[in-house]
């Protein structure tokens, strides 16, 4: 079994047999609340079975959010002694549209980034290994501009993950012997709270 943890949009839980088909799903469309959630979500979700790996969805997605389901699939996975798969959250996107949609030509994936900005990221079919083939990075633009970032290219705007099809991309890089992410997060930005520096001297 494979579970799957994603936070860069809603709160997403998925476990998949090796095969891929659906043992439980879990989620939660609400973007702010995602601690509140991620344990029921998960209590839902874990049973009995023997789970080999834990996917985590990297992002593009907010710092705040994006750590919480991390730090979740990670806590996890040292508790149970299982590895960690690294996916961009966005492969699991583009797979699901695949999947659903079975688009013929090159589409981009679209998350709202919050400000006026979006995170867009190009894909193109499947790959030899079935994992959805990005061509083109995953970049943060301003709205406005997106439609001139794409060019004509067919925009799917996305507001939650499938976390089976997150579960599935991670368990196709493991099969194929593949390493989909670093270990640090795709943030769209850093957080605005930042260390305040050394006091002033008071002479």
């Amino acid at each position: 079994m494979i579970l799957a943890v994603d936070t860069s949009l809603g709160t997403a839980v998925a476990l998949i047999e090796a095969d891929g088909a659906v043992q439980a799903l879990a989620e939660s469309p609400n973007a702010l609340g995602h601690a509140e959630v991620i344990g029921t979500l998960l209590e839902q979700v874990v049973g009995a079975d023997a789970i080999t790996h834990v996917v985590a969805g990297m992002g593009p997605g907010p710092f705040t959010g994006l750590r919480i389901g991390i730090a979740t699939a990670r806590a996890f996975a040292v508790g149970r002694g299982l590895p960690v798969v690294a996916v961009p959250s966005h492969f699991g996107a583009a797979l699901a549209i695949i999947q659903n949609e079975a688009p013929e030509t090159r589409f981009a994936i679209v998350t709202d980034a919050r400000r006026r900005e979006v995170a867009i990221s190009i894909f193109d079919g499947l790959d030899a290994d079935g994992i959805p083939n990005l061509v083109e990075r995953t970049v943060l633009v301003p709205r406005s501009e997106s439609e001139e970032k794409l060019a004509g290219i067919h925009a799917i705007e996305v507001a939650t993950l499938d976390g089976a099809a997150l579960a599935r991309v991670g368990a196709r890089a493991v099969a194929a012997g593949r390493q989909l992410a670093d270990a640090e997060p795709l943030y769209l930005r850093q957080p605005d709270v930042t260390v305040p520096g050394a006091p002033k001297r008071v002479s």
